[in-house]
């Protein structure tokens, strides 16, 4: 399954560094989402990005939006990244790669896990998604510019 633009994101639970369990639906008719997967914590791409990430957070917020960022990595592996770099943001823990499998996330060079990321809005539609491995600041703002035509 790839999921496209216009979909009905797929829900998903999964642990989040602090060890609660999320689910995409808690924030259905309550929050736009931006879910994005990157491939390991604590590497400089991924590190790029989840900074940028925090950089924006308070505006992501402002928004109405929540951020998510989705790894293979344990919940430790989490934790400690997010402590390291004072991510306010949730981190879930995908083992076994199930959900970014559901949403269809392609491998790059069919052996390091994709970076995508997907705008959902409250009711739960993709309105964006945006795949760049080495583009990762244009992460955030790809969602912002998503998010600023959710609210016109």
């Amino acid at each position: 399954m790839t999921v496209k633009i216009g979909d009905i994101a797929p829900d998903f639970t999964l642990t989040s560094q602090t060890g609660s369990s999320v689910s995409l639906k808690d924030f259905r008719d309550q929050k736009n989402v931006i879910v994005y997967f990157y491939p390991k914590d604590d590497t400089p791409g991924c590190t790029a990005e989840a900074c940028a990430f925090r950089d924006s957070y308070e505006v992501f917020k402002d928004a109405g939006a929540e951020v998510i960022g989705i790894s293979d990595d344990s919940q430790q592996s989490h934790q400690k990244f997010a402590t390291k770099y004072q991510l306010p943001f949730t981190l879930l823990s995908d083992a076994g790669n199930k959900v970014r499998q559901l949403y269809g996330v392609p491998a790059t060079l069919w052996i390091m896990p994709g970076r995508v990321t997907y705008v959902i809005d409250r009711q739960g539609v993709v309105k964006h998604i945006f795949d760049s491995m080495l583009d990762f600041k244009a992460h955030v703002a790809e969602s912002l510019k998503t998010l600023e035509g959710i609210k016109s």
